[in-house]
């Protein structure tokens, strides 16, 4: 079947995971973060990750956000960075995250073409509404799709059945992009058609099931379709 829907994980797809602790590096107010940011955003975003993983095998889960101040707090541990000032920064920066800079002409075409657009994501409806609202793209998404109304994260099948739920498609309707290769696998072994936006140049998951694309970036998905 033609693909009528596409799907977009949010957090390190859409908007850069990155650009908290980068901005947060330029404040004359921590200086020790002006070398230390590349390590404590790539410890965050993977602490971010391997808790929801590990919350998720327990079945013990909270809000994304909750996740999110746990992996900051590891990683400025780590770094032995113990400011409170800055944890509240790089927090508020969090919740004003820059999209890449393909990603609105890039939502832009697709609506143009008629699809639906939505997200998908780990993150709780709070922080996804404050990112969506101030990268100024909600008028090109159809929805906002979170992983608490069925609280559990990705990739539990419960999560990728949001999307027929809500649009009433078939899987193989759906187009699903995700920057982190376990996604893009874990949506592919549900029966949507995937790609993997490998902006870091990484190697594949070794999982059930392979994304169906990989990219560098963005900027090719409309004429991919």
């Amino acid at each position: 079947m033609p693909i009528t829907t596409c799907v977009f994980d949010a957090y390190g797809t859409l908007f850069d995971v990155n650009a908290a602790a980068a901005q947060a590096a330029d404040d004359p107010d921590f200086p020790r973060l002006a070398d230390l940011w590349p390590a404590v955003a790539r410890d965050w975003r993977r602490k971010q990750l391997e808790y929801t993983w590990l919350r998720a095998v327990a079945d013990r889960h909270c809000d994304f956000w909750q996740v999110t101040q746990d992996g900051l707090d590891w990683a400025l541990a780590a770094q032995g960075l113990d400011d409170p000032a800055l944890r509240a920064r790089l927090l508020a920066l969090y919740r004003q995250l820059p999209t890449y800079a393909e990603v609105p002409a890039m939502l832009a075409a697709l609506k143009a073409r008629g699809l639906t657009t939505a997200i998908l994501s780990n993150g709780s409806p709070d922080m996804l509404n404050a990112a969506v609202a101030s990268a100024g793209i909600a008028p090109q998404l159809d929805a906002i799709l979170s992983v608490e109304t069925v609280g559990v994260f990705k990739p539990h099948a419960r999560v990728y059945d949001l999307v027929g739920a809500q649009f009433g498609c078939a899987k193989d309707e759906v187009l699903f992009v995700s920057s982190n290769g376990w996604d893009a696998a874990g949506a592919a072994g549900y029966g949507f058609r995937t790609i993997w936006v490998n902006r870091a140049g990484d190697p594949p998951d070794r999982l059930y099931a392979d994304p169906h694309h990989t990219l560098g970036n963005l900027v090719s998905i409309p004429d991919l379709l």
